[in-house]
């Protein structure tokens, strides 16, 4: 007679990955799909770049992909080096923009995970865009295909070089694009970011000298060809964001506040004896000048010329306008003959009292003989 076996538990174990299984919904699996997706197209990029690195031989014959030799001639692929990913400063600088995107979009539930799988489309830079400027941009909420995904990022990515001050001459100083970043081009996506958290003074640290390697690839006379360049993503910045360079403001700043507001006093002098024969006065550098309008008006006095009432804004409503303003100054300095600013426009819209200072002493050095 045969003892009778003990229950075995697998039936249990079934029916609980039955019950789990019934328990995933439609949007569950598609999720699911989506990530798998996502991940394969990573590995694919990785492949294409370790194909174009590490092939024998000659390296102007780079033994790349099947996909590569769709280039057409002289047209160029560029790719992120796979071992740049594993750059411990790299991983810093992308851990800490997910967090701050992810911070200021907290309202919208909205979660990255991955700058490159999560922000080529569109949808997460307009929603970062509108929450940073408190402007609503006439995009639709959701775009399958990917014309629509392009159209979206176009409207997004120049309401961003606007606020940015990238127009006119300086937009070629842009360093992403509507192709670039729906390529998932994470180098383009990191500058974008950069620009972004700075331009709006980011309560991040940023690492600093943070660089990626990036290769290459062109067809040149039918022939593949690849090289490595190193891209520089982020410098070094004081607390403000600004490239540091110290000069003797940071010393006056830091360490003789009485002798910076002689200083102050100085300027103010030189700018009103000037902005007075047109019945203007300023009162405090502080303030006064960071809409752009004195600093526009000073130019034209200071050089003897008439500025257009056309080309800046009088009485500037936003911040965009004010920006504008500053780079109508800017650009009159260096038609001048000045140097071009080191500050930044959005440096002095942003009432950064050290960036004003600096372009102001740049005019009185040029200008304090002048009646």
């Amino acid at each position: 007679m045969t003892t009778p076996r003990s229950k075995s538990p697998k039936p249990q174990n079934s029916f609980r990955k039955d019950d789990s299984k019934d328990e995933t919904t439609f949007w569950d699996k598609i999720g699911t799909l989506g990530r798998k997706k996502r991940i394969k197209e990573v590995q694919e990029v990785q492949e294409e770049g370790k194909y174009a690195i590490d092939s024998p031989g000659n390296p102007a014959m780079a033994d790349v992909p099947p996909e590569e030799y769709t280039l057409e001639e002289n047209e160029e692929r560029t790719m992120v080096e796979p071992k740049s990913y594993s750059d411990p400063k790299l991983q810093e600088l992308m851990n800490i923009l997910i967090d701050w995107v992810n911070d200021v979009l907290a309202d919208h539930r909205i979660i990255v995970k991955n700058l490159e799988q999560d922000l080529y489309d569109g949808q997460v830079l307009q929603k970062l865009y509108e929450k940073l400027t408190n402007e609503k941009l006439d995009v639709p909420e959701v775009t399958q295909s990917e014309e629509g995904q392009k159209q979206k990022l176009y409207v997004v990515l120049g309401s961003v070089n606007n606020i940015l001050g990238l127009t006119g001459n300086r937009l070629s100083q842009q360093k992403w694009s509507v192709e670039s970043v729906h390529s998932k081009n994470l180098v383009a996506i990191l500058h974008l970011l950069v620009s972004l958290a700075r331009h709006f003074r980011a309560p991040i640290r940023l690492p600093e000298n943070v660089t990626v390697n990036v290769v290459i690839v062109q067809k040149r006379d039918g022939v593949l060809k690849n090289r490595t360049v190193i891209e520089e993503i982020t410098s070094r910045y004081d607390d403000l964001g600004m490239r540091c360079e110290r000069d003797a403001f940071d010393t006056l700043f830091d360490h003789a506040p009485d002798k910076l507001e002689v200083v102050k006093k100085s300027l103010v002098t030189f700018v009103n004896k000037h902005l007075n024969k047109i019945n203007m006065e300023v009162q405090d550098l502080d303030t006064q000048f960071h809409d752009g309008v004195y600093l526009t008006l000073l130019m034209g006095l200071l050089e003897g010329f008439f500025v257009p009432l056309y080309s800046f804004n009088l009485s500037p409503q936003n911040f965009e306008q004010k920006v504008h303003n500053v780079n109508v100054a800017f650009d009159l300095m260096q038609e001048i003959g000045l140097a071009a600013p080191k500050a930044r426009p959005e440096d002095i819209v942003n009432l950064d009292l050290k960036s004003t200072l600096r372009v102001l002493y740049n005019l009185f050095t040029k200008y304090k003989n002048v009646y």
